[in-house]
């Protein structure tokens, strides 16, 4: 019989608790997330161009991103504060899309993965883009936010698959 792993974050009557993790060996970790924001083709070409009325919307984003994943804690219900050693927001046109492509990386030398770091990495960059580009094209679609890979700590790494 296969019995699944239980929720870290709850206790045994279902209260939420932040994980105790200092007894947790210090690893490097890393976490690498995708998103993706899906729009006509004029409003990609429209920033690509660099001609949104609110300005530079993929340097925008990239910095929006940053600054999400170092304030995760703050955002998210039981996080931990992380000393993050390397945060990037990759952000590259999809003509399949038509779109932009989001990939967040986040890194930590710690006794906790990054996971949601990189998620808000990629989500809060996805949303600036929606922001900036609303005023042209707001049948924007965001999409496809997920981990794609993880590495160091207990748990191992993963990979997703696709």
């Amino acid at each position: 019989m296969t019995t699944q792993p239980a929720l870290t974050h709850l206790g045994a009557e279902g209260q939420a608790n932040m994980v105790d993790v200092g007894e947790k060996a210090e690893t490097q970790r890393t976490a690498i997330a995708e998103g993706a924001v899906i729009m006509q083709p004029e409003t990609l070409n429209l920033i690509r161009e660099g001609n949104a009325r609110k300005g530079d919307v993929l340097g925008t984003a990239r910095i929006a991103g940053i600054m999400a994943a170092k304030r995760t804690h703050e955002l998210i219900p039981l996080c931990h504060p992380l000393l993050l050693t390397k945060v990037t927001v990759d952000i590259e046109p999809d003509e399949s899309l038509p779109g932009l492509r989001v990939t967040a990386l986040a890194r930590v030398t710690g006794k906790t993965g990054v996971e949601m770091e990189a998620l808000t990495a990629a989500s809060v960059a996805c949303l600036t883009i929606y922001d900036m580009a609303k005023a042209v094209d707001r049948g924007m679609t965001i999409s496809g936010v997920r981990l794609v890979e993880k590495t160091g700590g207990k748990s191992g790494d993963y990979k997703a698959e696709g």
